[in-house]
């Protein structure tokens, strides 16, 4: 199974009337019961709309995000499925709900992190 990190950009969002909120939170929702459901769901969250801080390796910290990069994210899911059209299936499904699109990538795999995430998950 592989990891993919679905998600869309701030602002992306920005053209939904507020009366219409209520109900692309429902769908929204109703997608990530679904992928729950279907054992495919890993995590997922909106962004406060805010400026990133960047931290330096040197631990200098700043306001983010660089001048150069015109978007940042406003949200994500990730999704473990077998295959890239699997996902991109739900990002299809996400992108109806949230009425927006969405970016689809996969996660380079990482074993260590994947033993902690099972233990954490079964509570060991």
């Amino acid at each position: 199974m592989t990891r993919y990190l679905i998600s869309f950009s701030d602002g992306s969002m920005d053209h939904i009337p507020d009366e219409d909120w209520a109900d692309v939170g429902k769908a929204s929702q109703a997608v990530v019961h679904d992928a729950h459901a279907a054992g495919v769901w890993v995590f997922g969250a909106g962004l406060e709309r805010q400026r990133a801080s960047v931290v330096a390796t040197d631990g200098t910290v700043t306001d983010g995000p660089y001048p150069e990069v015109r978007e940042v994210i406003g949200g994500f899911s990730i999704i473990e499925v077998a295959s890239r059209e699997e996902a991109l299936a739900w990002a299809a499904r996400i992108a109806a709900a949230c009425r927006c699109a969405q970016e689809v990538r996969e996660l380079m795999p990482d074993a260590d992190q994947d033993a902690m995430l099972r233990a954490a998950i079964s509570g060991g």
